[in-house]
């Protein structure tokens, strides 16, 4: 990994909530992250339409809510390139959800914690902890991985 710097290096360059979550393992609250509803028109999902039919009603706290651009989700912490907004859909857990990463972008590492068996996902290049990936859920099906990648916002930095 050469993204890797020393603790005080990267408490630095991050937001407590970031260094919370990217390097301590933490998870952000559900539907409170800034892409859990960032959708690119024609996607794999449009959530906003469904649950707000008009402009009027959507909520305008960021400028990434609901947008329509396509792009990539980042590392926020290393900002190597991680998702492409065509993987990304609404699978209703709360954060943000895609069926793919960029090949080679994603580490999985076997997390044992909170006593289960779970699959942590990592960024490959500074080790930045985004979320879990699951395989096999309904709502994957679908999609031709056949997982979700369940990824904490806060870990994420959206480009066009």
């Amino acid at each position: 990994m050469s993204g890797q710097k020393s603790e005080d290096e990267w408490r630095a360059v991050l937001s407590r909530e970031q260094f919370r979550v990217l390097r301590e393992k933490g998870t952000e609250a559900p539907g409170t992250g800034e892409y859990d509803h960032h959708f690119k028109e024609g996607t794999a999902c449009s959530y906003d339409k469904r649950r707000y039919p008009s402009n009027e009603d959507r909520p305008q706290s960021s400028p990434h809510l609901f947008t329509t651009t396509v792009g990539t989700y980042n590392c926020a912490g290393c900002n190597t390139p991680l998702y492409k907004s065509t993987t990304k859909f609404d699978s209703g857990c709360g954060w943000p959800a895609f069926f793919d990463g960029i090949p080679g972008a994603i580490k999985r590492i076997e997390d044992r914690s909170h006593g289960m068996v779970r699959t942590e996902i990592v960024c490959a290049n500074c080790g930045g902890h985004l979320g879990h990936v699951f395989k096999g859920e309904s709502i994957t099906k679908k999609y031709e991985t056949n997982e979700r990648h369940c990824v904490n916002s806060v870990s994420l930095k959206f480009t066009d």
